[in-house]
């Protein structure tokens, strides 16, 4: 049963701010984003109340000895609409995190494996890529670091988009492989790893960070080859002294650079907060999909089977190419089913 009390504030709510942009009282970005966010759940409110009206009409009708036939048809259809809507209010009305619109930070480093893990966070960068290709958004390198066979050290990209870390938190973790490597001549298939980590874009009301806490460099940058080599005195790297995060970026522009490797070092202090904030709220539970700790293993690319397995919710798909190309949606979209049915379980119990 939905709360029909929580379901009149929600509508009263959404009245109040389509009256205020109406008549141009306020902070507009404020209240044209709470609108947007209203809005789809205003609509779904309205559906809801209509089925309860309609329901209430046939129900009526049947003392009716001339309508009763017809309105026990009616009813019956219905009724049958009822469940269904209730699940999307449901759905609806859960606690949602403030980030989910935001743009998200990528980043990929190698994990136990040598090269193999190298040219592994090689491979998921391209998928992330394709991924960010096939879905619209932007995706831009802001650090790479490449290894002599063509691998990656290291990368940080921003990734820019409508619902970016909604979709793309559920990638943090490490990311297990299994396949013979190129440079193995025996055939033996090799397990490595690299590691995924989504932290939403921070924005400056979010973080506060003093400039006598930074200490910054400027440095040549260097590159393995390729359109990554920049050869120029710009590559800023900030080093923020009370929690020893160090962030670099390499583009041309030394302002630029400052800028980028800025943003870099606000989304991690924020992800810090955030994580601090989400483990005091959930001592006692799990608050996401999994634990949510960036050392567990959350998925496996086994390549001999084309097999992917994604641990979390014990989702195995044989249809690793289409994966390795960007194909992501089944994943991410089951991984989205399962934290809305904890979060339910939870608001429910």
């Amino acid at each position: 049963m939905v709360p029909l009390d929580t379901l009149a504030q929600i509508t009263q709510r959404f009245e109040y701010v389509e009256a205020r942009l109406a008549d141009g009282s306020g902070d507009m970005a404020a209240l044209g984003r709470e609108y947007s966010e209203l809005r789809p759940v205003a609509e779904r409110i309205a559906e809801y109340r209509t089925l309860l009206d309609d329901i209430e009409g046939a129900q009526a009708l049947l003392s009716d000895p001339e309508m009763k036939a017809l309105a026990e048809e009616e009813l019956a259809e219905l009724e049958a609409r009822k469940p269904a809507l209730e699940q999307e209010l449901r759905l609806a009305l859960l606690p949602k995190d403030a980030a989910d619109s935001r743009a998200a930070i990528l980043e990929i480093r190698p994990g136990t494996g040598g090269d193999e893990a190298a040219l592994f966070a090689g491979d998921l960068l391209r998928m992330y890529q394709r991924h960010a290709e096939a879905k619209g958004w932007r995706l831009e390198i802001v650090e790479y670091q490449e290894t002599e066979l063509g691998g990656i050290k290291e990368v940080v990209a921003n990734v820019k988009g409508d619902g970016v870390f909604a979709r793309l938190k559920f990638e943090s973790g490490v990311h297990r492989v299994q396949r013979v490597p190129s440079t193995e001549s025996g055939g033996r298939i090799h397990t490595s790893a690299a590691t995924v980590a989504v932290l939403p874009e921070a924005q400056d009301v979010d973080i506060q960070i003093d400039p006598a806490d930074l200490r910054v460099d400027t440095m040549r940058a260097s590159g393995a080859g390729g359109q990554h080599v920049n050869t120029t005195d710009s590559a800023v790297r900030i080093t923020h002294v009370p929690t020893g995060i160090v962030v670099t970026s390499s583009e041309k522009s030394q302002h630029r650079n400052r800028e980028i490797a800025m943003d870099v070092l606000r989304a991690r202090l924020f992800d810090i907060e955030r994580q601090r904030a989400a483990d005091a709220r959930s001592a006692d539970r799990k608050a996401q999909v999994g634990s949510g700790d960036r050392s567990e293993r959350i998925r496996t690319y086994n390549f001999p089977q084309g097999r992917l397995t994604d641990h979390r919710i014990n989702l195995t798909l044989y249809r690793l190419n289409e994966v390795m190309n960007g194909d992501l949606d089944e994943i991410i979209d089951a991984l989205i089913s399962e934290d809305q049915a904890v979060k339910l379980a939870e608001m429910e119990g």
